[in-house]
């Protein structure tokens, strides 16, 4: 009878050993699948937000450049060749920002960047050079303060 006992113990015990060890790796192994999870979530986020800064600093260079076509004389560039060429630039900033917005959570940062592309889209809008370059700071210190802003959320 002790012998049964005891084996009885013994399997109770090998059963709870398996049934702990098995509870441990279950949650070491949850663990990791969250941490890269969320790794991975970190990167497509600052890959995204570097994308649209790239982006904004393209289209941005680019209305510039339209503005000293329309308004400089001799233009150094066809004015229409320059706006498609912004159009295009717009586009990609646009579909950039999409991307970045659906990676985020924070509705005031996806705010934020919606915010500097409708800035930065009234460059080549600007009456004088003054204008122009007040809008070209403003919208330089935009960009940063989106990176710098985007960066907390990494």
């Amino acid at each position: 009878m002790e012998t049964i006992i005891a084996s009885g113990i013994a399997v109770l015990g090998t059963l709870l050993g398996s049934g702990i060890t098995l509870a441990f790796q279950q949650r070491t192994a949850d663990k990791s699948h969250q941490f890269t999870r969320q790794e991975k979530l970190r990167q497509e986020r600052l890959d995204a937000f570097s994308a649209y800064a790239g982006a904004l600093v393209n289209y941005r260079r680019c209305l510039v450049h339209l503005w000293f076509c329309e308004h400089e004389q001799p233009p150094p560039e066809d004015p229409d060749t320059v706006r498609i060429r912004a159009y295009d630039l717009r586009s990609n900033a646009q579909e950039t920002l999409f991307r970045a917005q659906m990676l985020t959570d924070d509705e005031t940062l996806s705010q934020a960047a919606e915010n500097v592309l409708a800035d930065i889209t009234t460059l080549s809008k600007t009456a004088s050079r003054t204008e122009l370059d007040d809008a070209r700071v403003r919208t330089r210190d935009d960009i940063s303060r989106l990176v710098r802003a985007a960066k907390q959320h990494l």
